[in-house]
């Protein structure tokens, strides 16, 4: 795959112009190339899954090649942001996607030879997660770079438009080819299709990235992204919906091949047929989901897609019939893309420019965690209780969670997270070297004894957007000798970081700190202070 499986785009039915970014040649050329690259991808996870059950009846072994390709993420989804803004995007791309079909090229080799054991299954199956977890990112980054921004939308539609037609066609083409030719002809596929997405990039004649002084290196990137995940409220709801419901839904994913084989008597093609229904279900959802988003607003949305998922899972668990098992994956692919493109959409929509590749590698990280730790957790239940109990209790407990959470909404992510840059640049006697640290800012306020409560109350919600935008320490105190004077002061750790905090403030994050300001007394503006690091001395004080 090039890597973009993993991806959750956003599935929105396609709104007119959708399809004008194909009018651009660039982005046509690469969508085409990246449709195939997961259709080669889903076809080789089809063949792996299927494959450990030639190797293995135990339910553990066969939910571990489903923790083993969604690890990955959880483990590298945070560096590959960071990776993504500070390397040449299109050379890293070439680069995995040489990695990417060396595994493929060794599942093939060890399939052709007879060689295929559950271990190395289980380990090639973590490398080329790996490969998917750090292009993800940087797929998801280059789409501007592709279109114009009158056009940036549209692209995102048919990405998550391209992705759903590789999960329909993949799995099915995948489980016909493993029936008729073996493991080792998808594993060649999946081979090729790395070769035709290379070849795509290596055509794509990138412009170099400007630079810049204010450029992010990677320790600091890393903090920063660490930093706004931290101060983030809006971003923690989403984190923790998103585990709550995929801890549970993974169950589904981690046993299907186990309910295609032992509970319905399947063979691969039907198990490929499954996984096909899945991505019709997904494309049928995306084209209905905004009908039904306006009809019950998103977080009943959410209760609705949570509670039909619930229903499919437990259906799985009660029928025997091919064609209920194809009826009820159907309507879990409606249900499961209309949960990815709601949390996907709103975590989108509560992150600024600057932090979003890192903020959505934190949120596929919560992902992406929840199905690895959920499909070795339910694959050991399965193991002592069977696969039917698992999937019931799964179902069960994805209702309940479903009901209780739909107390705590969403974020509506309405915002203008476009920058300021109303703040004036910091007055210094002479250049600062940008890795002067650490920063300590002062506001100083005069704040009248009955302005007290309200005043504080706006500067507390001020903070949040300082610790999102930089700092590592904040804090607000009184003159001792003079109550009415107020200094508000906050910690960044270098010059350099807080220079990028002044383009980092948002406009809606602006009208907060209007909020505040307006309890200050007096014709000027609150003074604004900059105190810089001072080193240790070295060697002996003089004295004269």
């Amino acid at each position: 795959m090039s890597g973009t499986g993993t991806t959750l785009a956003n599935g929105a039915a396609p709104p007119p112009g959708t399809f004008a970014p194909l009018h651009h040649r660039l982005f046509a050329v690469i969508w085409a190339a990246t449709v195939l690259g997961n259709i080669g991808t889903f076809m080789r996870d089809v063949s792996s899954s299927w494959l450990v059950t030639d190797l293995s009846a135990s339910p553990a072994a066969v939910a571990m090649i489903q923790a083993a390709g969604t690890l990955p993420v959880f483990l590298f989804a945070i560096p590959a942001g960071v990776l993504s803004d500070i390397l040449d995007r299109r050379r890293f791309l070439i680069v995995i996607q040489v990695g990417l079909g060396l595994v493929s090229s060794t599942l093939a080799l060890l399939a052709w030879t007879g060689n295929v054991t559950v271990e190395s299954l289980v380990l090639l199956t973590f490398l080329g997660g790996t490969g998917a977890a750090l292009a993800t990112p940087a797929w998801q980054a280059i789409t501007p770079e592709l279109v114009p921004k009158a056009d940036i939308k549209g692209a995102v539609a048919l990405n998550s438009l391209g992705i759903n037609i590789a999960r329909s066609i993949g799995p099915a083409l995948g489980g016909f080819v493993l029936a008729a030719l073996g493991a080792a002809a998808v594993y060649g596929v999946d081979v090729l299709t790395y070769a035709i997405v290379s070849a795509a990039l290596l055509w794509w004649r990138r412009e170099a990235d400007a630079e810049a002084g204010l450029r992010e290196h990677f320790g600091g990137a890393l903090r920063a992204g660490f930093r706004y995940a931290r101060a983030s409220r809006s971003l923690h709801r989403i984190l923790w919906r998103t585990v709550l419901f995929f801890g549970s839904a993974s169950a589904v994913w981690a046993l299907l091949p186990l309910v295609a084989r032992q509970e319905i008597g399947g063979g691969p093609g039907f198990y490929g047929l499954l996984l096909g229904s899945v991505g019709a279900g997904a494309i049928c959802g995306a084209l209905v989901m905004p009908r039904a988003r306006a009809r019950l607003g998103q977080d009943g949305l959410v209760l609705a897609a949570t509670l039909v998922t619930a229903g499919a899972t437990i259906l799985l668990a009660l029928t025997d019939l091919e064609v209920v098992g194809l009826l009820a994956t159907f309507v879990l692919g409606t249900a499961w893309i209309t949960m990815l493109t709601t949390l996907n959409g709103t975590m989108q929509a509560i992150l600024p420019n600057w932090i979003r590749g890192r903020g959505l590698a934190i949120y596929l990280t919560a992902f992406n965690g929840a199905m690895a730790a959920g499909s070795l957790g339910w694959g050991l239940v399965a193991q002592e209780t069977g696969t039917d109990a698992a999937l019931i209790v799964a179902g069960v407990a994805l209702a309940l969670s479903g009901i209780l959470a739909h107390r705590a909404p969403l974020p509506k992510g309405e915002s203008d997270l476009t920058p300021s840059l109303h703040w004036p640049e910091p007055a210094i006697a002479e250049p600062v070297a940008h890795d002067r640290s650490p920063v300590m800012i002062m506001i100083t306020y005069r704040i009248l004894p009955q302005d007290r409560p309200a005043f504080l109350a706006a500067l507390y919600r001020l903070a949040e957007e300082r610790r999102r935008d930089g700092a590592y320490a904040w804090g607000i105190s009184e003159d001792a000798a003079d109550p009415e004077r107020l200094v508000e002061w906050f910690f960044v750790e270098s010059w350099a970081e807080h220079l990028r905090q002044h383009r980092r403030v948002s406009k809606s994050d602006a009208d907060i700190q209007s909020q505040a300001r307006r309890f200050h007394q007096g014709l000027d503006e609150p003074l604004v202070q900059h105190f810089l690091g001072i080193d240790k001395p070295r060697g002996k004080p003089t004295t004269t």
